[in-house]
C-alpha cells in the first residue's frame, strides 16, 4: 500500500511538471513585443513572418527592419537568439544573437557581410522601461562583424576584415562607456568613375586606401553628457583625421521624447503632416541640448604635399610655389568673413602648416557650456559671432 501511494505521488508529480512545463516556456511573441518597445527610440521596428521557441533558443524567420519614413523594410532573413532567459522582472537577457550572412547584388554591385552577431543583450520589461534608469535601455555588451566587402564586375572595390564594438556600465550604473574599431579598411580607387577625380588620384599616385576607424566615448545618465572622446580615421601613408565632440542634455527623458515623437509619426496616416510634426518635435528636443566642446584635427603623413603638388600642376607651378600662393590668399579670404578675432590665428596656423605640414587643429571650447538655442540664434542673426560664442581656436603643429 505504501509503495502504491508513493508511486501515485510520483506519477502525479511527473504529470504536474509535464502539464506545467508550457507555463514556464519562453514566450517568443512577448520577447519581440518588448524588444520593439525598447527599440522605438531609434524609429525602427523588427518584423518577422514566424517566431519559434526551442528551449532557450528563439528563432525569427523572415525578419526585417522597418524604419520610420522608409518606403520599404530591409530584409535580414533568419535571426537566432540563443541563451534567452527571463530576468525575473518581465524583461529578457540574451547570450548571443546571430544573423544570416548577407550576399546581395543590385545593378552589378555585390555586397557581402558575414559573422554578424551581438552578445550580452538585455531587453527591459515594461516596468523597467518606465523606471527612468539604465535598466530601461535596450543594451548589448558586444557587437561584431566578420569580413565585409563590396565588389563590382568581379573586382573588389571595398573591404574590411572585421569590426567590433563594446559597451560597459559605469560604477553604480551612472552611465556607459563604449569603444569600437573597424579593421583593415581597403578601397580600390582605380575604378572611380568620374574622369577628373580619377585623373587627380592618378597624378597624386593614390590608387588605394588602407587604414582603420577607431572610436571611444561615454554617456553619463544624470547630466545626459554624451562624449565622443575619439573618432579617428587613419589611412596609411596619407594621414589621420581625429574628431571629438561633447554635449549635455541627452538624458533618458530626451530619449523618451524622441520615442513619443516617432510613435506619433507611425500612428499618423498623413505622412506629410507626420513628417512636419516630427520636424517641429525635434526642434523642440534639440533646445534641451547644450554644447560643451568639439575639435577636429588632421595629422599629415604625405597627403598635404600630394595635394599641393597636384594643385600646382593645374596652375603650371610647383607644390612649393602653390603653398606660397595660398599663404598670401588665405588672409584675404578670411578678411571677407568678418572674423577679426580668428583672422590672425588662421593666417598664422596656415602659414606654419604649409611651411612644414604636421598637424592642423580647429577647436571649439567655450568658457561655459552653450545651449543649442543660443547657437541657432547666432547662426540666424549674426553668423560671424559663432566662433566667439563657441570659443573657436585654430592652431598648427601642436
Amino acid at each position: 500500500m505504501i509503495r502504491t501511494s508513493r508511486f501515485r505521488s510520483l506519477s502525479a508529480g511527473v504529470a504536474l511538471a509535464f502539464l506545467a512545463g508550457p507555463a514556464f516556456a519562453l514566450d517568443g511573441a512577448d520577447l519581440m513585443t518588448k524588444l520593439n518597445a525598447a527599440y522605438a527610440t531609434s524609429g525602427v521596428t523588427i518584423g518577422y513572418s514566424d517566431v519559434r521557441v526551442d528551449g532557450s533558443t528563439v528563432t525569427l524567420e523572415g525578419a526585417e527592419l522597418k524604419t520610420t519614413g522608409a518606403e520599404s523594410p530591409a530584409k535580414i532573413g533568419t535571426v537566432a537568439m540563443k541563451g534567452v532567459e527571463e530576468d525575473g522582472t518581465g524583461g529578457y537577457r540574451i547570450e548571443t544573437v546571430s544573423f544570416d550572412d548577407i550576399d546581395l547584388t543590385a545593378e552589378g554591385t555585390t555586397f557581402r557581410a558575414s559573422d554578424l552577431a551581438l552578445s550580452g543583450v538585455t531587453i527591459p520589461s515594461d516596468a523597467e522601461a518606465a523606471a527612468g534608469t539604465l535598466d530601461s535601455v535596450l543594451m548589448y555588451e558586444s557587437a561584431s562583424a566578420g569580413p565585409i566587402s563590396v565588389a563590382k564586375g568581379g573586382k573588389e572595390l571595398f573591404s574590411m576584415s572585421g569590426a567590433k564594438a563594446d559597451i560597459a556600465r559605469m560604477d553604480n550604473d551612472a552611465g556607459l562607456t563604449f569603444d569600437a574599431v573597424a579593421r583593415d579598411l581597403k578601397a580600390d580607387l582605380t575604378e572611380v568613375e568620374d574622369p577628373q577625380t580619377r585623373a587627380a588620384l592618378d597624378t597624386m599616385g593614390i590608387r588605394s586606401l588602407n587604414g582603420e576607424i577607431t572610436m571611444s566615448g561615454s554617456w553619463e545618465l544624470a547630466s545626459g553628457k554624451f562624449s565622443f572622446d575619439e573618432y579617428a580615421i587613419d589611412f596609411v601613408d596619407l594621414g589621420r583625421l581625429d574628431l571629438s565632440l561633447e554635449f549635455s542634455g541627452y538624458t533618458l527623458e530626451f530619449l523618451k521624447g524622441m520615442q513619443d515623437a516617432l510613435k506619433a509619426v507611425e500612428n499618423n496616416d498623413d505622412k506629410d503632416q507626420a513628417n512636419a510634426a516630427l520636424g517641429m518635435s525635434m526642434m523642440g528636443l534639440i533646445q534641451q541640448l547644450t554644447f560643451n566642446s568639439a575639435s577636429i584635427s588632421f595629422n599629415d603623413a604625405s597627403l598635404t604635399r600630394k595635394l599641393l603638388d597636384y594643385a600646382g600642376s593645374q596652375q603650371g607651378v610647383s607644390g612649393d610655389q602653390m603653398a606660397q600662393s595660398l599663404k598670401g590668399l588665405v588672409p584675404i579670404m578670411i578678411a571677407q568673413l568678418n572674423l577679426p578675432e580668428l583672422q590672425n590665428q588662421i593666417s598664422e596656423a596656415v602659414t606654419t602648416y604649409l611651411d612644414d605640414p604636421k598637424s592642423l587643429t580647429i577647436s571649439a571650447r567655450p568658457a561655459k557650456p552653450v545651449p543649442f538655442p543660443m547657437i541657432m540664434g547666432a547662426a540666424m542673426g549674426a553668423p560671424n559671432t559663432i566662433p566667439q560664442v563657441l570659443g573657436v581656436t585654430v592652431s598648427a603643429n601642436d
